[in-house]
């Protein structure tokens, strides 16, 4: 820090001829940390609460155990073109943060392409220097902050939604949102503003991202094998049913420029009487195993002695076997480079769940199944450039007893389920979560029917269509695999990105056209 100027002024005091008495005033610094000053304080000071105020949301968005957004307010709550909009988000400081951490506001206004960004509007975020007067670095523990910011809506508003997003960043560095509404990307989810403007239209038979997609698994032939050894080389796989590219967690947009996004992947499905059959395909540029072990690691696993995967690369499948994306008896499993796997059940939505190191779940929850890895390129290894890793893993129907209407399934039963390729607990998935809660929303996982040859025939012979009317009388055992996703510029692929791109607390892909983006993992 620098050094503060010292202004000495001396007094003669009565009774004490030739003596003096040197005062020094200097700025407030504790730790090493600048604080801010008195007059600040005192003029921010209706800013500073000991409580959420009675008439505001509430809400619990946990940033690192350290800050958490307990409440906001927006005034008005629906705002056309042209309206002025205050949105009033309540912070808690549990435990001071270190000294640089600022905060930031994107504001994403449907159909455009950037966020507006709101990093120094409001009281708290008044510039002194380069630093916001009344940062989070410069917060009290057990206070509460009210962090008001106005802004006015465009002329030329394209969607029905506005969304309101808050974090705190510095350098290229967010804090991480361990839980509570967040767009995947350390980005928490204030609100979504309505504006009065009609939702556009989709052309007939046209998907978006904010379809729920599908996927028809068709049942191995009793001479087709599947052998799990992370080669992908067996002939059963070139016709299994595919996700296609996986999607932006947040937005369910494309996943493009590659560069843009860390990990990208696909995933197949099949199926016999015994298994279910898992292969995901995973790009990355810089392979991470990571995990050795949890004396050497102890933060990175949980108190079971299960590697928390979702912190580094892996590779996850979730799994809600009755189909109805309740969140009720719900899977989790990972899988990373190094074919470290975490696995456990749910009783209901991210429940049971113990932070920081869990449990998470039931871990002792055992799925019994096989799986395997092939890394291409090298695996802890910075300084080269790889292209990913294939995950290949055989799931006993018997692992989901729990939630389960009959095992195995029959043609016709429907599962929900999602995939994802995950780097520093972000990543991309086959069907986006669009805010709707974190990588655990049943509700946003994909629908998975389990299919036969003949029961896929005999849908697309039947005078409605049926579930081959839906994907595709040929799709399932052809080319692609059986599956139906979003397409095109409204679907497409990608992932969130993990750090600002440009100055301030920069941009990530905007969120989806209906509905707002996504938490992160646990």
């Amino acid at each position: 820090m620098r050094s503060p100027k010292i202004l000495a002024l001396t007094f003669a005091l009565s009774g004490l001829a030739g003596a003096a008495a040197v005062v020094a005033f200097v700025p407030a610094c504790v730790g090493g940390k600048q604080q801010i000053s008195a007059e600040d304080k005192d003029r921010l000071k209706a800013n500073i609460l000991d409580a959420v105020p009675p008439d505001a949301k509430k809400v619990d968005i946990n940033f690192e155990n350290k800050v958490h957004v307990v409440g906001y307010k927006v005034s008005p709550e629906l705002a056309p073109a042209g309206t002025k909009v205050t949105v009033t988000t309540y912070w808690r400081c549990d435990d001071p943060i270190e000294e640089g951490w600022q905060l930031f506001t994107h504001v994403q206004h449907e159909g455009y392409d950037k966020p507006e960004n709101l990093d120094t509007n409001g009281p708290l975020r008044e510039l002194k220097g380069n630093h916001q007067v009344l940062g989070p670095d410069r917060w009290e523990r057990g206070k509460i902050y009210a962090d008001e910011q106005t802004f006015t809506m465009p002329n030329d508003l394209r969607g029905p939604d506005t969304m309101f997003y808050v974090g705190i960043w510095k350098g290229d560095a967010r804090l991480r949102i361990i839980s509570g509404p967040n767009d995947g990307d350390n980005r928490a989810i204030i609100a979504k503003i309505k504006t009065g403007v009609a939702p556009k239209a989709k052309p007939e038979g046209k998907t978006g991202a904010v379809d729920i997609p599908r996927l028809f698994p068709v049942k191995l032939a009793a001479n087709e094998k599947i052998v799990i050894d992370g080669k992908a080389d067996d002939a059963a796989w070139g016709a299994a049913a595919s996700t296609g590219p996986f999607v932006d967690v947040g937005s369910g947009r494309p996943a493009s420029p590659p560069a843009s996004y860390p990990v990208t992947g696909s995933a197949k499905l099949a199926w016999d009487d015994a298994n279910m059959y898992v292969l995901i395909e995973v790009k990355d540029p810089d392979v991470l195993g990571y995990f050795t072990d949890k004396a050497s690691q102890p933060k990175d696993w949980t108190v079971t002695g299960q590697p928390m995967t979702w912190n580094h690369d892996t590779a996850e499948i979730m799994i809600d076997p009755d189909g109805d994306g309740d969140n009720v008896n719900y899977y989790e499993l990972q899988i990373n480079p190094a074919n470290k796997v975490f696995k456990s059940q749910f009783d209901g939505y991210n429940q049971p769940k113990t932070e920081p190191q869990g449990p998470f779940g039931h871990e002792d929850w055992d799925p019994k199944m096989k799986t395997a890895v092939v890394v291409h390129g090298t695996i802890d290894k910075p300084g080269d450039k790889d292209e990913g890793y294939t995950v290949e893993a055989a799931i006993p129907w018997t692992a989901f007893a729990k939630g389960a209407k009959q095992l195995p399934p029959k043609p016709g039963d429907t599962w929900r389920m999602n995939f994802y390729a995950m780097e520093n607990n972000g990543g991309t998935a086959w069907s986006p979560i669009l805010g709707q809660g974190n990588f655990h929303r049943a509700a946003r996982f994909g629908k998975v029917t389990w299919a036969t040859k003949e029961s896929l025939a005999a849908d697309a012979a039947s005078a409605d269509g049926g579930v081959a009317g839906d994907a595709g009388s040929t799709s399932a055992m052809t080319g692609d695999g059986g599956a139906k996703a979003a397409t095109g510029a409204d679907a497409g692929t990608g992932t969130a990105l993990r750090k600002p791109t440009s100055t301030g607390a920069p941009a990530n892909p905007p969120p989806p056209a209906l509905g707002a983006p996504v938490n992160t993992q646990h």
